[in-house]
């Protein structure tokens, strides 16, 4: 048996692909017919990721001391994102969608910059209109982060995990129809 893992012995089994593509779809069209409820049980879900990940961040400085500070900050921060997320439900789904698209128009913005830099450093055209547009486009996020949260980014976010499950499931039957990976080939042979 070779000590070296190669990208086809690493393969994601296809089920598994497929049991994402499914869920991502369920999600997607969960999100599209019912954004309201479907962004309250997200939240919720991410609640509950914050709180026990932050629980886990604190416990690992027990495990492995290094950075010691970062881990007992964030794991504090963690903690008191799900506990408040968890009390506070429908304040939640009105917060956490807005802070992500606060978060989206200060990146936009950024990227906007940057693009134009490069633009004026002899980038071209190009980068300078998609810059102005990055720009532009993180102001209105900016100026209208609830709305956009609540109105707008369950469907997008639906759309997306719509698209993206078809995706995954089309790949997991790519992936079925190749058949066993190598190693599995090899263990065959050699037995």
């Amino acid at each position: 048996m070779d000590s070296y893992a190669t990208p086809e012995s690493m393969s994601i089994p296809w089920w598994l692909v497929l049991l994402e593509g499914i869920a991502a779809v369920i999600i997607g069209l969960f999100l599209l017919t019912s954004p309201g409820i479907t962004l309250l049980f997200l939240v919720q879900v991410a609640g509950f990721f914050w709180l026990f990940g932050g629980i886990l961040r604190i416990v690992s400085i027990f495990v492995d001391s290094s950075l010691w500070g970062w881990k007992l900050i964030g794991g504090i921060i963690g903690v008191l994102a799900g506990i408040l997320v968890l009390q506070h439900p429908i304040w939640s789904t009105l917060l956490v969608p807005a802070v992500y698209v606060i978060i989206l128009g200060i990146q936009g913005i950024i990227v906007g910059v940057t693009s134009l830099v490069v633009a004026f450093s002899g980038g071209g055209w190009g980068a300078g209109i998609l810059g102005v547009l990055s720009i532009v486009f993180g102001i209105i996020l900016l100026l209208t982060p609830v709305f956009i949260g609540i109105a707008i980014l369950p469907f997008v976010l639906g759309a997306f995990a719509l698209v993206g499950g078809i995706a995954a499931i089309i790949g997991a039957f790519m992936l079925r129809s190749r058949g066993p990976s190598v190693e599995q080939a090899g263990d065959v042979s050699t037995a």
